[in-house]
């Protein structure tokens, strides 16, 4: 088949280089990221995405799919290959019963909390509203609600995808329960979700953000007290640990501008009154540079991060790691190492992990074994390519330090560039990446898709 012959197939848009929309369509989130790819698919259904494998199957090309745009390391968009923009596939329906919403496999945050959240319902997402469902979710899922409903993957009850032999399936606990399995953890290895069916949960009409803002040179002091406080909270708590600068903005008082800060952002998941009084020790740690904490709806509270974080505008490296445990000797290392970082964007959050996440077994799903109690995640941001390799070293170097405090695993949304031959096995584990290669030689023996966190077939 043509080029040509493809767009006449197609009720979406096919773009090439030079075409109207191209440079646009392949920008990613990630501003080191600049890839070209031969031809854009602008998908508006199911079939488009079929034709679009089908076309690059025969022809030869690489495939990279974009939901979000938003993972870091920018497998959205390939060079030379064939690029599926999944983003007008955006449509969410939210099942009359409220237990389900059926989400289109291009849709992002954003648009899954705007069709649930005015029936009171939500299932949980990240802390980004511009982040696709698909890779957050394919992947995991880290976000606000997981104390109580777990992670995004643990909420999905199936999946309609297409294949790398073109086929439109159903993953569910009824038919391809192996994929379904995969799914759940596993990346974007078997096929382009084009529908997530997800379980709907009550959202209070009024929740508590509370993310009081201490003086970095406090953090000594200030994180035992709140990994004390975690490890008793229930599991409507859920939150992090962040440390940040506080930027040159009018938004902020201008006697904080250029201050190193240790936020403490939590969310309880319930009434706002009951949040207010259980976060309330969070407050009082010490005497807060900033408090940022106040009842807010969950909506709102998905798009407080976004000004933060716009798209195409900045150079970042991210990378994580699964921490065994949090103790003093664990705190000194990491503070005398974020204490180095060469960019005042940077940011760098220990996740702490409880509650629902840490009932579901270690075989129930790809994303493997959950007794994790911390992952630690560098999150290097700037804006000058010139200081490309201070930030990246930066993370490396503070990664690597943390190794001997590590579970060995890492959190593969957050996977730096994917470099590494052993990144993606480390990832898993020995056990889940044998079970996730038998599922990845069933469903795309030849790795077809492989601009993921890639499961080799063999």
């Amino acid at each position: 088949m043509t080029h040509e012959e493809l767009r006449s197939t197609l009720h979406g848009e096919l773009l090439e280089p030079g075409s109207a929309g191209y440079d646009a369509a392949r920008i990613v989130w990630n501003g080191m990221i600049d890839r070209r790819p031969a031809l854009i698919v602008r998908c508006r259904n199911a079939a488009d995405v079929v034709a679009s494998v089908n076309h690059a199957r025969t022809q030869g090309l690489a495939i990279a799919v974009r939901s979000g745009g938003h993972n870091v390391a920018g497998y959205a968009v390939c060079d030379g290959g064939l690029m599926i923009d999944m983003s007008q596939m955006n449509s969410v329906r939210v099942a009359p019963g409220l237990d389900r919403a059926n989400v289109e496999g291009g849709a992002t945050w954003g648009d899954v909390d705007a069709a649930t959240t005015p029936f009171a319902r939500a299932t949980p997402g990240g802390l980004i509203s511009m982040t696709g469902v698909a890779g957050l979710t394919l992947s995991g899922g880290i976000g606000w609600l997981r104390g109580t409903h777990g992670l995004s993957c643990d909420n999905l009850i199936s999946a309609d995808l297409v294949t790398a032999r073109g086929d439109l399936i159903r993953a569910s606990d009824s038919e391809n329960t192996d994929l379904l399995w995969a799914l759940k953890g596993g990346g974007g290895n078997f096929g382009i979700v084009v529908n997530f069916e997800f379980r709907l949960h009550p959202i209070a009409d009024e929740i508590m953000f509370c993310a009081p803002a201490y003086p970095e040179e406090h953090a000594r002091d200030i994180l035992p007290q709140w990994r004390d406080y975690m490890a008793t909270a229930p599991d409507e708590v859920s939150g992090l640990a962040e440390f940040s600068t506080i930027p040159t903005d009018p938004a902020y008082p201008e006697e904080t501008w250029g201050r190193r800060v240790l936020a403490l952002a939590t969310v309880y998941d319930g009434p706002a009154d009951e949040g207010e009084c259980a976060t309330r020790p969070l407050r009082s740690l010490g005497e807060p540079l900033l408090d940022f904490s106040g009842r807010t709806r969950y909506r709102v509270l998905q798009r407080i991060y976004d000004g933060l974080f716009p798209k195409g505008r900045d150079r970042c490296y991210w990378k994580s790691t699964y921490l065994s445990g949090l103790d003093d000797d664990v705190i000194g290392a990491m503070i005398n190492r974020l204490a180095k970082r060469p960019s005042d964007m940077t940011y760098a959050s220990i996740w702490k992990f409880g509650g629902a996440v840490q009932r579901v077994a270690a075989d129930a799903t790809a994303f493997g074994d959950r007794s994790m109690p911390f992952m630690l995640s560098l999150d290097a941001i700037w804006s000058d390519p010139a200081d490309d390799d201070a930030n990246i070293g930066w993370v490396r170097e503070s990664w690597r330090d943390m190794q001997p405090h590590s579970t060995g695993r890492l959190y593969l949304n957050f996977p730096g560039l994917g470099e590494g031959d052993r990144l993606v096995r480390d990832a898993f584990g020995a056990k889940t990446y044998a079970r996730l290669q038998q599922v990845k030689r069933a469903y795309d023996p030849d790795n077809i898709f492989q601009m993921n966190q890639n499961v080799l077939p063999h």
